[in-house]
């Protein structure tokens, strides 16, 4: 997976390329973990995010969660297999989908 970052002031936004997995889960995590300190809104952006696994859910839950408390969080560019994944498991009505 890769993982582009864009900050302006206290919005962020992470891009995500390729597969949200076991393997690559903890990445991203780790990168929201020393991100969101002053942040009060982040978009991820799925545009080329092939699939999602549960690992990968955790992290969008801790990270809404967490965001919240502070502002809010959005994901955006969702294709239709991962969009399947939200919809399966209840993500589609708790995430906010662009």
């Amino acid at each position: 997976m890769t993982l582009n970052k864009k900050q302006n002031g206290t919005a962020l936004e992470i891009a995500l390329e390729g597969r949200l997995d076991t393997v690559t889960a903890p990445e991203l995590e780790a990168e929201l973990k020393k991100s969101l300190d002053g942040v009060d809104s982040l978009t991820l952006d799925f545009t080329n995010l092939a699939y999602i696994s549960s690992a990968g859910l955790r992290v969008l839950l801790s990270a809404h969660k967490q965001m919240s408390a502070k502002g809010g969080m959005k994901v955006t560019h969702v294709n239709e297999i991962v969009q399947e994944v939200f919809d399966v498991t209840g993500f589609a009505d708790i995430l906010t989908i662009e």
